[in-house]
């Protein structure tokens, strides 16, 4: 099992770093450039996983971590305890006119509902046969 691990930990190792390297932006990574960092990784893939990590990214600049948030008080906020976000969605929805459209849209229905009602009782009242609903012969 420990001979396993020693070979797989570089690997992980050097897979995760190759990828983070190729996945930053050339304005984040320090040093030397971003191929001749791939290649290092890739070459000596404990050496330069490690080195990688440590040296070759600028972790400040790339943006703050998930808990970097909550310790320096900026950073990226969930939605639902955004205050400005929540704001947000009532001037949306006031500014876009959704509520005019959403009660013109029940009255007409309403209103259609209504007129068929009576034209069910009509047609009791006369005692016509109701004309077959398509949905009911399947």
């Amino acid at each position: 099992m420990l001979r396993v691990l020693m070979i797989l930990v570089p690997l992980a190792l050097s897979i995760y770093a190759f990828i983070d390297c190729i996945t930053t932006d050339e304005k984040d990574i320090r040093h030397i450039p971003k191929p001749l960092w791939a290649i290092l990784v890739l070459l000596f893939p404990l050496v330069g996983s490690v080195s990688w990590l440590i040296v070759g990214k600028d972790r400040a600049a790339a943006g703050p971590g998930p808990l970097a948030g909550r310790r320096s008080g900026g950073g990226w906020v969930a939605p639902d305890d955004n205050p400005d976000f929540l704001k947000s969605l009532n001037d949306d929805t006031k500014n876009s006119g959704a509520a005019p459209d959403d009660a013109a849209f029940r009255e007409g229905w309403e209103a259609d509902l209504r007129r068929r009602e009576e034209e069910l009782k009509r047609r009791e009242g006369k005692g016509e046969q109701q004309p077959k609903d398509p949905d009911e012969e399947k």
